[in-house]
């Protein structure tokens, strides 16, 4: 007899769905709405092709994300979230407020791949979450 490999903690379901480097951003991404591919790709700046083709696949298979392609030339593909996708937004405004909530020098500075120091003022700028 086989088992079941979903965990029946709804925190390990959470965690199961959203694993991996860029998960968490990519619904980020979509709780701004709908997007194409390349809005994806230009948003979530050092993102691969593959690994953004790769999570949206996951996340079309666990329900979290409609793709939907338009017969038009050149083609068109949107991505948006589902209703259970939408489920997530609670949680991110609670992750945003919270983050929001922790001082800003205690957090590490962030050192991307070319060398150039951002802080986390610069990186939470490009928030599609954060309140103006």
């Amino acid at each position: 007899m086989e088992t079941s490999k979903t965990p029946c903690c709804g925190v390990a379901r959470f965690f199961q769905l959203l694993e991996g480097p860029w998960a968490s951003l990519i619904v980020r991404e979509l709780l701004a709405g709908p997007r194409r591919f390349s809005e994806l790709r230009q948003a979530l700046q050092g993102i691969s092709a593959h690994t953004l083709t790769s999570r949206l696949r996951q996340f079309e298979a666990s329900g979290l994300v409609v793709r939907t392609a338009y017969a038009q030339m050149p083609p068109r593909v949107v991505y948006e979230l589902t209703p259970l996708g939408e489920g997530l937004r609670g949680v991110f405004d609670a992750l945003r407020e919270w983050g929001e909530s922790v001082p800003v020098e205690t957090v590490a500075v962030t050192q991307p791949k070319d060398g150039v120091a951002m802080s986390m003022r610069e990186i939470a700028a490009g928030c599609p979450l954060a309140k103006s």
